[in-house]
């Protein structure tokens, strides 16, 4: 999921976003009469997911630098606490192999060795960084101290293509929290100047800030449409004609994946129940989980017990 105007959320509207970039509106065609298959499972969290990163190649065999890229790389690296960082690192290099001629995979790999360093001090700059007297000074700060260190990572045309795209929503973000935290102004000049930035934002930043409000209307219209008796057919066209077919496809595999997960959690609340002695007894209560779950599996297990 792309890193631009971040907002949090369950599986379904995690795994919609996903699909923001492709076409909204197209008719809605039939349901998958199977279910797709599991398209990738490096970690149980992102099971029924797609990575993100459309990665290129120019003429001449040259890696194309862009958002595109990082957005690969965080898909992966959102893995982070499920798996460790080298595992992380060899599953993207992996995936550039996959995708890349020799070539451009090596630089590929080049550039993600200066990503993950380059994150890494981030994380150390960023709590060197003195109090600030508001959370748009703040914040500008932040992004003052970010694009800085980038200079001892990339090249001045890697920075562009790799954070260009998210620099200019960060400098807008930042820019609507000044007019937002300013006593001096009023609600009819903040609503002017917060009008003039719209009016800057290109086709895609708008569409990008726009998506949380319809991937939630969506998610409230499923809802209703359930509560009224409707069936998958039904929410599958729903979404197919809101978003595009192959999100309501996706969707529609993530909601199976949820049903089986809870008829699991169900069947095993009921085996709980019946161990001699109840929970009380450790051992074979971790027999249980070990013959129902997986170890990454069992991390989801405290929100249950």
């Amino acid at each position: 999921m792309h890193a631009k105007w971040k907002m949090a959320g369950g599986a379904a509207v995690a795994a919609l976003a996903l699909y923001l970039a492709l076409r909204p509106g197209e008719p809605p065609a039939p349901p998958p009469e199977k279910a797709e298959p599991d398209l990738f499972a490096f970690v149980r969290s992102m099971e029924g997911t797609l990575p993100d990163g459309n990665v290129t190649v120019a003429a001449g065999d040259k890696l194309v630098v862009d958002a595109e890229l990082g957005h690969l790389f965080d898909y992966y690296l959102a893995g982070l606490g499920e798996k460790p960082l080298a595992a992380i690192r060899s599953q993207i290099e992996t995936e550039l192999d996959r995708r890349l001629a020799p070539v451009p995979a090596r630089e590929a790999k080049r550039l993600l060795g200066a990503y993950l360093a380059y994150r890494q001090a981030l994380a150390g700059a960023e709590q060197a960084l003195p109090p600030q007297a508001d959370a748009a000074a703040a914040a500008r700060a932040r992004l003052q101290a970010m694009r800085a260190l980038r200079g001892n990572y990339f090249t001045a045309e890697e920075s562009a293509g790799l954070f260009g795209a998210s620099d200019a929503y960060d400098d807008d973000a930042v820019a609507r929290m000044a007019i937002l935290g300013d006593t001096a102004l009023d609600e009819a000049q903040r609503q002017t100047r917060l009008a003039a930035l719209d009016q800057q934002l290109s086709p895609a930043q708008r569409a990008a800030r726009d998506a949380p409000v319809k991937v939630a209307q969506l998610d409230a219209s499923v809802r209703a449409l359930r509560a009224q008796g409707g069936g998958e057919n039904e929410v599958y066209r729903l979404r197919a004609s809101t978003f595009t077919p192959e999100a309501a496809a996706r969707l529609a595999e993530l909601d199976r994946e949820e049903s089986r997960w809870q008829q699991r959690i169900i069947a095993y609340q009921a085996q709980k129940a019946g161990l001699p002695g109840g929970a009380q007894d450790a051992a074979a209560l971790q027999q249980l989980r070990d013959a129902s779950f997986t170890p990454e599996e069992q991390r989801r297990l405290g929100a249950y017990e």
